[in-house]
């Protein structure tokens, strides 16, 4: 990525979830001050509520070069549940960036021996110019004074003419139905093997039940879910889930050297990598994106790296699960699932209908 803006000759378009003054911020500051320098357009994009401990001073030195800084939803009691939770780096219109990575010391280690675990994927060609098209909508409406902001248009969801082949999927509030729901429903609906990264996994019910079908019907589900959480109280409603889905056939991983932090779906011909996780703020409130690739060769890089994660993982027994569970670790689990299941999604409705 400091390459890629390093190379950038007319424009750099950033956006990020969380975003600290930590020495990697402040080489990917000095990059984008130093894209200034060069001529090069730069425009900043960060969300209020994951980087609420940054500074606005903390851009000046990149303002006075004559890049733009804006702050996603500025932080407000009315609508704090909004957030932009994407990630992604646009250089030229050319070459992109996304991932789960944000921009601070957690994710300068390995994922082995320190850091969290994390995946990115670069692109190139008509995903990025997408990208970059997206990224000009979230940019104009950051502050939320806009009224056409709640009617954001749904973007096209058709297979796009790049190279690999490639779908861009983008979600969030006032698009819609969420076409992250709908692609990975009708995948589900013929997948034989299907592997799932997630770090924050609470689907829909669903997309649960897709889940079972498959392991039902004969096909293979693998899950590696955080064995460490940054968010202990979602891993607890994650846990909630397990029972049944070991019942069903449903295999269930757990990663154990660090925190885990990726997000990737392999099903058959199909990968799905992205900023969404597999769990009800990122399907149903915050802005997300996902590209969804059937390229042979991303599909079969994608296998490897989940098959590297699977080595660094301790496998969830169905009997030995249930065996482990006492009566208070199941009402912990069971309340912890109501506040990520419905309590979050309910404030966050009220607090978008609040501005219609």
């Amino acid at each position: 990525m400091l390459s890629a803006m390093e190379a950038a000759k007319t424009s750099i378009e950033f956006e990020s979830y969380i975003y600290a003054a930590s020495p990697i911020g402040g080489r990917f500051r000095e990059g984008l001050v130093g894209a200034c320098g060069r001529g090069v357009r730069v425009r900043v994009l960060i969300d209020s509520f994951g980087s609420i401990t940054l500074p606005d001073s903390f851009w000046y030195r990149l303002r006075k070069a004559g890049g733009e800084m804006r702050w996603f939803n500025p932080l407000t009691l009315r609508r704090f549940n909004i957030r932009n939770h994407r990630k992604l780096l646009i250089c030229d219109q050319h070459v992109a960036f996304v991932g789960g990575f944000n921009i601070a010391r957690e994710w300068e280690g390995d994922g082995l021996t320190r850091g969290w675990r994390d995946l990115g994927l670069q692109l190139e060609g008509t995903l990025a110019r997408e990208l970059s098209a997206s990224f000009d909508e979230m940019f104009a409406r950051a502050d939320f004074k806009h009224k056409r902001f709640i009617r954001l248009r749904r973007r096209p969801t058709k297979p796009l003419a790049s190279e690999p082949a490639g779908q861009l999927l983008l979600s969030g509030p006032g698009r819609g139905r969420s076409p992250i729901k709908q692609a990975l429903g009708k995948d589900l609906l013929q997948a034989r093997t299907v592997q799932i990264i997630a770090a924050y996994f609470l689907p829909p019910l669903r997309l649960r039940r897709a889940l079972m079908q498959v392991a039902r019907r004969g096909g293979r589900v693998q899950l590696i879910l955080p064995g460490k959480s940054d968010v202990p109280l979602i891993r607890l409603a994650a846990r909630s889930l397990y029972q049944r889905l070991l019942r069903a056939g449903v295999e269930i991983h757990e990663y154990q050297p660090q925190i885990l932090h990726t997000k990737l779906v392999v099903m058959d011909a199909v990968v799905y990598a992205g900023s969404s996780n597999l769990d009800t703020r990122s399907l149903n409130i915050n802005y997300e994106l996902l590209v969804r690739l059937t390229h042979d060769r991303a599909v079969a890089e994608a296998r490897n790296i989940f098959a590297e994660h699977l080595s660094h993982c301790q496998q969830v027994h169905r009997l030995l699960w249930r065996k482990s569970r006492s009566i208070w670790n199941k009402a912990k689990e069971r309340w912890a699932y109501l506040f990520f299941a419905k309590l979050d999604p309910y404030v966050a409705r009220w607090q978008w209908q609040s501005m219609r």
